[in-house]
């Protein structure tokens, strides 16, 4: 089920306080960090003067309800990727709960833009390309800071290209229709951050390199990463 305020916002709350403690874990893992910090400073200046702002009008003029909706239509449309992921990794059971939520919230749930399932206790995974790559074998590879696209690792980069080609959006004609659907997808994301990123303190390329690698490393291992700071938050 969707969240005004989703797991992004409170992973990097997570990580930014375990980051005073382990804040060398991932050292090993950033050969690129030189390059790394420069398109992150570039993508901080584009968040700053363009998607921020938007992200901020966008929040002021939606009443909360109908952003819940937009955050639920878009989470719905996850499912599919969720689904066809659980069963190339061997989780049957998980795919066909997947596509039992997406019938329900697309049918009941009118387009996604509410989450029936939920309340049925037809709780959603949250699995990926990147994530089948780990399944199979595939090393996670040099953390890698991607312009517009932020934090995230070889494996996982080419995952993602393979998770935006199944989106369900790309059925949609015109080019145009497709970029819409883009565009608010991204705005809505972004607008779930705004009540948490004041929080974020020190080294912001630290910060969000130990809460993406983090929040990669539990997804991967279903869960079984054992996280102090769970009964915190």
């Amino acid at each position: 089920m969707a969240k005004i305020v989703s797991w992004r916002g409170l992973t990097l709350i997570k990580a930014g306080v375990l980051s005073l403690f382990v804040g060398c874990a991932f050292a090993n893992d950033d050969p690129f960090e030189l390059g790394n910090r420069n398109v992150h400073g570039f993508n901080e200046y584009a968040d700053e003067k363009f998607l921020r702002p938007i992200a901020r009008i966008y929040e002021d003029t939606l009443p909360a309800n109908l952003r819940f909706g937009v955050a639920n239509f878009f989470s719905n449309l996850e499912s599919i990727n969720n689904a066809l992921n659980s069963a190339l990794q061997m989780k049957m059971g998980e795919s066909l709960q997947e596509l039992t939520r997406f019938c329900l919230n697309t049918t009941i749930g009118i387009g996604g833009f509410f989450d029936p399932a939920s309340r049925l206790s037809i709780n959603d995974s949250d699995e990926d390309f990147g994530q089948t790559f780990s399944v199979w074998g595939a090393n996670r590879g040099p953390y890698i800071v991607l312009p517009f696209f932020g934090p995230s690792t070889i494996k996982d980069a080419v995952g993602s290209s393979l998770d935006f080609v199944i989106n369900p959006t790309r059925l949609y004609n015109p080019s145009e229709h497709q970029l819409f659907f883009s565009a608010t997808n991204v705005v809505s994301s972004r607008a779930e951050l705004l009540m948490v990123e004041n929080v974020i303190f020190g080294d912001k390329y630290l910060f969000y390199k130990n809460a993406y690698l983090q929040r990669r490393e539990f997804l991967e291992l279903d869960g079984e990463v054992i996280d102090a700071f769970d009964d915190e938050f």
